[in-house]
């Protein structure tokens, strides 16, 4: 209801059953009907702090079990490097090609723009790292409650600057999936207004790119993207610190594309609840002119499968072969 009493117009949907579709893999459909029966946790409230930690720390070690796997599936060597406020883990593929030596993936961990530290953000990093045969630098950004906005983004500023030291910008992709591809996005617009010069490619996965989250997949997708169920809102707050969430460096979706953006591909899923961040953020670089590609998956929520599912591969599989177009060799 508006503050005038009146509905707002729109559609109004009867209850209904959501069906697990039939046009997906068995792996994704187990999938969907698995995580569609778990309850969503909660959010605590922004101001209680001591509730928040100890929801990170529960939601911390779950992570970490999870992201691990991906050293299963892509065997990498890790070693850290020390920044002025913190790590940026380099993760490189036992299976690293010979001609993607001169390359570098910078990746920027997901996680609500509150979890994922630590080492996650490496385990994070090996997919996209082991799937592209390419090292990647995994920047361990600050974050709330301690680190609000704009810490993890001058994070992401100050590893770029020791990335660009050590390979040429047109060598170097920004990838960063859900809350990382927010950051991902917003890291790139502040980097090129800093006069800094631009990656040779970026990978948005399902990112965050709208903190107030207007979009209308937020609508309806609601409850039906099994992974994140609804909005953001405490985790948002808890990260903007009080700045104005339409600020283009927390909501990339408001920045000036037409002052140069890298190429870009965007993925996404029909399921996902932040569909609408992504083809939004498509139309923004394409009425730019950016080179920018979307690949919208049926039914996939927020994140995809998880590895679970065949159509992962495919995901990775188009993100790969973007990177290998784009990025510089010599």
């Amino acid at each position: 209801m508006t503050e005038t009493g009146k509905e707002k117009p729109g559609i109004r949907v009867p209850a209904r059953f959501i069906p697990v579709p039939q046009t997906v893999s068995k792996e994704a459909q187990a999938f969907l009907a698995t995580m569609g029966e778990m309850p969503r946790t909660p959010e605590p409230d922004a101001a209680d702090i001591a509730a928040w930690r100890a929801h990170l720390a529960a939601a911390g070690s779950q992570i970490a079990a999870m992201t691990a796997q991906a050293l299963e599936a892509y065997p990498s060597e890790i070693t850290t490097h020390r920044l002025s406020a913190t790590t940026l883990y380099e993760v490189v593929p036992h299976a690293a090609a010979d001609q993607n030596e001169k390359r570098a993936i910078f990746y920027i961990h997901g996680g609500a723009y509150v979890m994922g530290g630590g080492i996650v953000a490496a385990h994070m990093a090996a997919s996209t790292a082991g799937a592209a045969r390419m090292r990647a630098f995994s920047i361990d950004y600050r974050m709330p409650p301690d680190h609000p906005f704009p810490a993890g983004l001058d994070d992401t500023v100050e590893a770029y600057r020791w990335l660009l030291a050590r390979f040429k910008p047109s060598n170097i992709a920004v990838c960063g999936a859900s809350a990382g591809g927010g950051l991902a996005a917003a890291f790139v617009l502040k980097a090129r207004d800093l006069g800094l010069p631009l990656p040779g490619a970026c990978v948005l996965a399902t990112p965050e790119l709208d903190l107030a989250e207007t979009g209308d997949s937020f609508e309806t997708n609601d409850t039906i993207d099994v992974v994140l169920k609804g909005r953001l809102a405490n985790s948002i707050r808890l990260y903007a610190g009080g700045h104005d969430v339409s600020d283009p460096y927390l909501s990339a979706i408001n920045g000036d594309f037409s002052k140069g953006y890298p190429p870009t591909i965007l993925t996404t899923g029909t399921r996902d609840l932040f569909l609408s961040n992504t083809v939004r953020m498509h139309r923004a670089l394409r009425r730019a002119g950016v080179v920018a590609e979307l690949h919208v998956f049926e039914a996939m929520p927020h994140g995809g499968f998880f590895g679970s599912a065949p159509e992962d591969g495919e995901v990775i599989a188009e993100q790969v072969r973007f990177l290998n177009e784009n990025l510089g060799t010599q």
